[in-house]
């Protein structure tokens, strides 16, 4: 099996990457990645000279490029993680959100009906997506396959709307599709402008914890790793046409997240308990701030067999461990030297 994979050499791309070349010996990964702020090919050197992977670099949003690999390496699947992820950036420049998320995703739809139109059996296109766009939460419920689209952001937006493209193929061309809407994912590798590895940076240099509003907002938190392994399930598994979400049932409170991470910290750094409190600092909340996300991850479960292997604080253990003992990566992506590693490894040579 040949298998594209989207934003390979990013946070959850990489772990994806990883896990299909190392669980499937005989499949042919290529992982294409953008090199964009947040992918990193230091996060796949492990893999990086395996016979059946293969790295190439491009935009999904350049058909050309995406033609000449399908052309050229006769792909059975793709998978598609691609995309442009954070809130705060998507409210600054929402266009640059509606460009890959929306039409980088159609030109990947396109050229994956035009290459496959002739014979979709054992085809299969899988869209990763979020729980953002389901909208806000009250204090009560979960979020269901069923539950109506209602995004409050323009990233969750073009989130909604590259899904919804997706089924539109499936229906109108009959694209093999499987669409994933997953909660916030947590662990190695994740580029330091989201929560934890923001938090987890800042109090090993001792800078403020920005926290939005009061910290009430709540999320469900999945490690990666679980959500590699669901993605794994799905594409083999999952059934045509179906959405699955993908959750870890472990909601928190952002200032409770906060007060945890914090005390590991203080702990593993073997400071005063309690030191990072007075990092703390609230700022004005965000506009279209969600107040609080919960998956029900019960289908992917009955129907797959899928369910989380970490518990949160296991999980959270490793992640800071991971940032403490790779503190040469923090920096590099933090002061934009990981972009040298594709230079000296592909331009320089």
């Amino acid at each position: 099996m040949k298998v594209l994979i989207t934003g390979g050499a990013g946070f959850i791309g990489s772990h994806v990457v990883r896990r299909f070349v190392k669980n499937h010996p005989d499949y042919k990964i290529v992982n294409l990645d953008n090199l964009t702020y947040a992918g990193n090919l230091e996060n796949l050197i492990d893999v990086a000279k395996e016979t059946n992977y293969i790295f190439e670099k491009g935009d999904i949003q350049d058909q050309n490029l995406i033609e000449q690999l399908f052309q050229n390496y006769q792909f059975d699947g793709v998978i598609h993680l691609a995309a442009e992820s954070h809130v705060d950036r998507s409210i600054s420049d929402p266009f640059a959100f509606a460009r890959t998320n929306i039409i980088g995703t159609m030109v990947l739809l396109h050229v994956s009906v035009n290459a496959w139109k002739d014979n979709f059996e054992n085809k299969r296109f899988y869209h990763i997506s979020t729980d953002e766009v389901y909208g806000s939460l009250g204090e009560s419920g979960f979020f269901t396959e069923e539950t109506p689209y209602d995004p409050n952001s323009p990233y969750s937006a073009s989130k909604a709307s590259s899904d919804l493209f997706v089924r539109a193929f499936g229906e109108t061309y009959g694209l093999p599709y499987v669409i994933s809407n997953c909660s916030n994912n947590y662990g190695p590798n994740q580029f330091p402008e989201k929560l934890i590895p923001l938090f987890i940076n800042n109090i090993i240099h001792k800078r403020p914890l920005p926290v939005y509003g009061k910290g009430e907002n709540t999320r469900d938190w999945l490690h990666v790793e679980d959500h590699a392994n669901a993605i794994d399930v799905v594409f083999h598994q999952g059934k045509n046409k179906e959405t699955y979400n993908i959750g870890g049932w472990n909601e928190w409170k952002n200032i409770d997240l906060i007060h945890l991470l914090g005390n590991l910290m203080d702990n593993k750094l073997r400071r005063k308990s309690g030191d990072y409190q007075r990092l703390i600092t609230y700022v004005k909340d965000r506009p279209g701030h969600d107040l609080r996300y919960a998956i029900d991850a019960s289908k992917i479960a009955k129907e797959l067999g899928w369910k989380p292997k970490y518990t949160f604080e296991e999980g959270l253990q490793q992640t800071i461990d991971w940032y403490l003992s790779n503190s040469e990566w923090l920096s590099n992506v933090t002061s934009g030297a990981y972009q040298d590693y594709y230079k000296n490894q592909y331009l320089d040579q």
